[in-house]
This record gives C-alpha cells, structure tokens and sequence, in this order.
C-alpha cells in the first residue's frame, strides 16, 4: 500500500506514507496594514502546503478530472498511545484538513476546480502506518 498508485479510466487510488499535517488552511493570521487587513500564512501554514504539494505532485493523474467526482479520504495519524485504526475524535477538524488538502490537490492539477468534488467521505485514524489514502471516482 505503501506510495502505490491504481489508476484506471474512472477512478485513482494511492496512499501518501507521512506524519499528516495537522495545521489548516483556517489558520490564516490577519494584521492591519494602512488601516486595512492583510491575510497570510504563518510559517507553519506553508510548511503543510508545501509538504502536501510535494506528495500529491507525485501522483497527479494524467489529465484533470473534467467532471464530478466523488473522493475519498482516510487521514492516519501516527497512533502514539491510542489502538491502530482508533477513529481520532480530537482536532484537526476533518473538514479544515479537506480544505488544505483540496486546495493543494487544484494546484497540483487533479480538477481545475475543487467545486468538480460533488461527494465526499472523510475519516480519520490513529495508526501504526501514518499517511493519507485518496481515491477520486469519477461519478
């Protein structure tokens, strides 16, 4: 399972080996510049996105999706003191690591839009082998 990929015409499926980040696209920091705010990343912020792009870069799909797909999600984090395949109930929300994670994926070329993901399942585990698992569907 370790770094393969499966392809086919309708769908791709290939896990990531890696500690997954735990900082989120939420975690944008604001100050006020000329009476105005200004948005930016903190330094832990990049350091995700850019480990992320590193990983998805190595799997990109030929051609980007071009229609609706369905994708799945498993993020494993490394378990430490809890059960292997322990859901994880604590932060990050699953919902902030899909936003970092799509929006990486768009830059990386998967979807010209992450507005093409029409259904997703998303879970999250304490695990002895940490990573995240992706499949995308075409629907």
């Amino acid at each position: 399972m370790e770094n393969d990929k499966i392809t086919s015409e309708r769908f791709t499926q290939f896990f990531m080996h890696m500690d997954p980040p735990t900082v989120t696209a939420q975690e944008h920091k604001v100050i006020v510049r000329n009476g105005k705010p200004v948005f930016f990343d903190p330094p832990e912020l990049k350091a995700a996105r850019a480990k992320l792009t590193a990983y998805l870069s190595q799997h990109r799909p030929e051609r980007p999706y071009s229609c609706g797909v369905r994708l799945f999600t498993k993020w494993l984090f490394p378990r430490g003191q809890h059960r292997d395949g322990a859901y994880r109930i604590t932060r990050p929300d699953t919902d902030n690591l899909q936003k970092l994670l799509k929006d990486c994926m768009t830059d990386c070329g998967y979807w010209k839009d992450d507005a093409l993901v029409a259904s997703e399942i998303v879970e999250k585990f304490w695990a002895q082998v940490p990573g995240i698992w992706i499949r995308i569907e075409e629907l």
